[in-house]
């Protein structure tokens, strides 16, 4: 068993993008600016958006990070991502999802400017990517895809089974692993919470993509031996041996799953940061499609 080393490689990109920026700004080209909306107080939220903004840091990126209560009104959210769409500055958006209830998710993703849609779920983001037209991905399953090709994992002619239909994950994911790329043209399968006989399915899956969202679903009698298992779960469960009193566990029962995988991702350490390191690299694509 090979463990997928998602902090390596997220570093490994981070630090290209660096050597990107510094020869932009020796160039005297504009440096990449992401700028981030938070609402609310949740802490995982708050946790995720200030590792964006380090993370811009790091590379070199200008950030913008900007918050609401969550008693913002739709209309205030609504005109200040206006506001963003018509700054020139401005490279990349994105709004921190969940939302506060009184908010419509989907207005919200509609607003953005697609040009500045580095998270990749617009409408018309989706829709390229469905067309297999040039476009933002999404940054997981763009990470995912970025894990896959850093570990040469072959894809071409695999049985990949995607755990879960999200528009952030699950969907966009059996869409790349389908098209016509080097890490592409695998046979692949959606499950969800209506997929009957679960289990056999996983067993013959060559490559899983567990994107659940449920703690430690998948065990090991539910998969075949040499198995590659992605595993993008990230639930905080309550812990009575860590200092801030939770942890975080993946979809996969990993102890178990180990044993009889090829590849593996841990969690965390494994997809999570490779998130934030697509979102940047689809920072900096936004600069140079500007400017092409």
């Amino acid at each position: 068993m090979q463990l997928i080393d998602g902090k390596k490689i997220s570093q490994d990109l981070k630090n290209e993008i660096a050597e990107v920026v510094a020869q932009r700004k020796a160039d005297g080209k504009k440096i990449p600016h992401l700028a981030v909306i938070l609402v609310g107080e949740d802490g995982g939220s708050q946790t995720y958006v200030n590792s964006k903004v380090k993370s811009c840091e790091q590379v070199g990126f200008k950030s913008t990070k900007i918050t609401y209560p969550d008693t913002v009104s739709e209309d205030e959210l609504l005109a200040k991502i206006s506001e963003v769409n018509n700054d020139a500055d401005i490279d990349g958006l994105l709004v921190q999802l969940p939302l506060p209830s009184h908010i419509s998710e989907e207005k919200v993703i509609e607003s953005i400017d697609p040009q500045k849609d580095v998270d990749g779920f617009h409408p018309i983001s989706m829709g390229k990517l469905v067309a297999g037209m040039p476009t933002f991905l999404p940054a997981t399953p763009a990470g995912i895809v970025e894990l896959l090709d850093r570990y040469d994992i072959e894809t071409e002619g695999k049985h990949c089974v995607v755990l879960g239909r999200s528009h952030i994950v699950g969907t966009p994911m059996t869409l790349l692993m389908s098209r016509k790329a080097k890490r592409g043209n695998a046979t692949v399968t959606m499950c969800h919470s209506r997929t009957k006989n679960l289990a056999e399915i996983t067993r013959q899956a060559d490559i899983i993509i567990a994107a659940l969202g449920i703690p430690e679903f998948l065990k090991a009698d539910m998969v075949k031996e040499g198995v590659v298992v992605i595993d993008v779960g990230t639930t905080r469960v309550k812990s009575d041996k860590t200092k801030s009193g939770w942890k975080l566990k993946g979809d996969v029962l990993f102890d178990e799953v180990s044993q009889k995988a090829s590849f593996i991702t841990p969690v965390p350490g494994g997809v999570g940061p490779m998130t934030i390191a697509s979102l940047l690299k689809n920072t900096l694509s936004a600069v140079e499609m500007n400017e092409n």
